[in-house]
Order: C-alpha cells, then sequence, then structure tokens
C-alpha cells in the first residue's frame, strides 16, 4: 500500500500522507513518495493548488523512532552509525530528505498545508515548507528533538517566525497549539478543528480560480525573496549540525536509551527533563 497518497479533485491535487496507525511517521519510503506525488501534480496543467494532510488522528508525528532510534545502530537504518562515524555519510542521507521535502517548497503548484493532530519534529519539517499552513486550534506542532537528538534540517522556523520567536522554540523544545502558532505568525490561521476542512477548501477553491502561470510566478517571486537570505547554506549548515546532535555523546547516551527502555520512555525522559544525557543519570528537573 502506498505510503503517500495522490488525487486529483478537480483543480486540486491532494496528497495524503497515509500511515495512519503509526500518526504517518516518516520511514524511508514517504520523503521519495511525496516528492513524487508533488511531480505527478505539477505535470498536470489541469492542477492548480496542492493540498497536503494526513489520514488518521494526526498529520505527522515525525520520525519513526521505533525504527530509527529503537534499532541498534547498525542495524539497517542510517540515523546512527557506529563510532567513528563518517558525517558525509550521515549528510547524505538526511540531506536527501531535506531535497525531498523541500519539494513542496520548490512545487510550482502552491501547496496548503492542513494540519490536524500533530505536526511535530520531522512532520514540522514537511509542514513548514508548505506555502501554507491552516492548523486545528488544538493540534500542536514544535521540534522536540532540539532537547536532544536533532536540528531541523529544513531550517524554516527562522525565516516563518525571525531570530527571537525561532529561538524561542528551538530553545526550548516546546509544543505550540495552533493558537499560538497563529498568534506567532508561524502559520496562517488556526480554525476550530471541526471547521478545519472547509476553511482549508475555501483557500483552496478561491486559490484554484487563479491561471496556474500566474499563482507560479507569485510564488517565485515570493520564494526568491527567501532563498536571497541564504536559505540554502542554512539548511546545509542545519543537516551537517542534525547528525552531530546525533553523533555527540548526548545523542549517543538518548540512542541507547532508546535501545534499552524503549523510544517512548526515552521521549518522555528528554521532553519533561528528567535525564541527564551529560551524565547519563535520570535527574530531577529542578536541579536535584
Amino acid at each position: 500500500m502506498a505510503k503517500v497518497l495522490y488525487e486529483k479533485d478537480g483543480r486540486i491535487g491532494r496528497i495524503t500522507l497515509n500511515r495512519p496507525d503509526v500518526l504517518n511517521a516518516i520511514d524511508d519510503d514517504v520523503p521519495r513518495e511525496l516528492a513524487a506525488c508533488v511531480e505527478e501534480a505539477n505535470g498536470d496543467p489541469g492542477v492548480h493548488v496542492i493540498v497536503l494532510s494526513g489520514a488518521g488522528r494526526a498529520f505527522c508525528a515525525g520520525y519513526d523512532l521505533t525504527y530509527y532510534a529503537e534499532a541498534a545502530a547498525g542495524d539497517g537504518n542510517a540515523v546512527t552509525q557506529e563510532m567513528p562515524w563518517d558525517p558525509m555519510k550521515d549528510y547524505a542521507f538526511m540531506m536527501r530528505n531535506t531535497e525531498l521535502f523541500m519539494s513542496l517548497w520548490r512545487s510550482y503548484r502552491p501547496v496548503i498545508c492542513k494540519v490536524h493532530g500533530f505536526a511535530v519534529a520531522g512532520g514540522s519539517d514537511i509542514a513548514l515548507c508548505s506555502d501554507m499552513i491552516v492548523m486545528a486550534e488544538d493540534a500542536e506542532i514544535g521540534y522536540m528533538p532540539v532537547r536532544v537528538w536533532g536540528c531541523p534540517t529544513t531550517a524554516m522556523w527562522v525565516y516563518r517566525l525571525g531570530p527571537e520567536r525561532a529561538k524561542r522554540m528551538l530553545f526550548t523544545g516546546d509544543r505550540i497549539k495552533g493558537t499560538e502558532a497563529e498568534k506567532l505568525g508561524l502559520v496562517l490561521k488556526a480554525v476550530p478543528a471541526g471547521d478545519l476542512d472547509g476553511e482549508v477548501e475555501r483557500l483552496a477553491e478561491r486559490m484554484a480560480t487563479v491561471p496556474v502561470n500566474q499563482l507560479m510566478m507569485q510564488k517565485l517571486v515570493v520564494n526568491q525573496a527567501i532563498e536571497a537570505m541564504g536559505l540554502k547554506q542554512t539548511q546545509m549548515f542545519a543537516t551537517v549540525f542534525d547528525g552531530i546532535t546525533r553523533h555527540s555523546p548526548e545523542g549517543l547516551n538518548f540512542k541507547a536509551r532508546a535501545e534499552s527502555q524503549g523510544w517512548k520512555q526515552a521521549v518522555r525522559e528528554r521532553d519533561l527533563g528528567t535525564f541527564d544525557w551529560t551524565e547519563n543519570r535520570p535527574v530531577n528537573p529542578r536541579g536535584g
């Protein structure tokens, strides 16, 4: 079964992340299939706009940690290598995913991302590569791996939020709800969950009345302004740093904890601040 689905609905191309049993977690296949769907939509002159969404209870809960975090290093995945690690091998793997997520950014058709449930960790990378995000008010977005074991490779936080608010998110790893994301300017709009589908459809249908070439020109102009700020270079640094976070002493301790205790326990300790990853021991988050 396809892990990312595509269908044409009039002038709208609909792309749906389709691993609902694991909250559409990202594995090796999802980035490739996502980019293939974007290419299909762009190859159809009848498609004016793309709507990106997730099946089931969430948009995307990030990378599949059952595979990437719990599996021992060397067990077939490239996220954690046996030491000493090869940073360029790591970079090639992660930049591949970054470039595939960026197919949304490069798409000649504007992309509206519809977020319900969660768009967290790698799922936020996908969402933030879209042109516009409409969230349910109770949905959550954030990049929790900045606390240990990750750096957002698409680097879109600073371009959407500016430096101070980006630092607020990346220094804490907090998840925020759609209402706060709209207030910060991270997303276009947050609406009650029951209104999410209707809100996205109205926006997509309005955009779909504009000729394809006009939409394409406006997107190219706006994107060029962002790219002139150094987006490509920033992503290069972010992708290198992402590999370093996972192979730092703290990152290796997190990985070992996920292998021995399960990724859910390791993530719980990471997000609550109840584990000292440098000393590799549980702690009182209030300083005990």
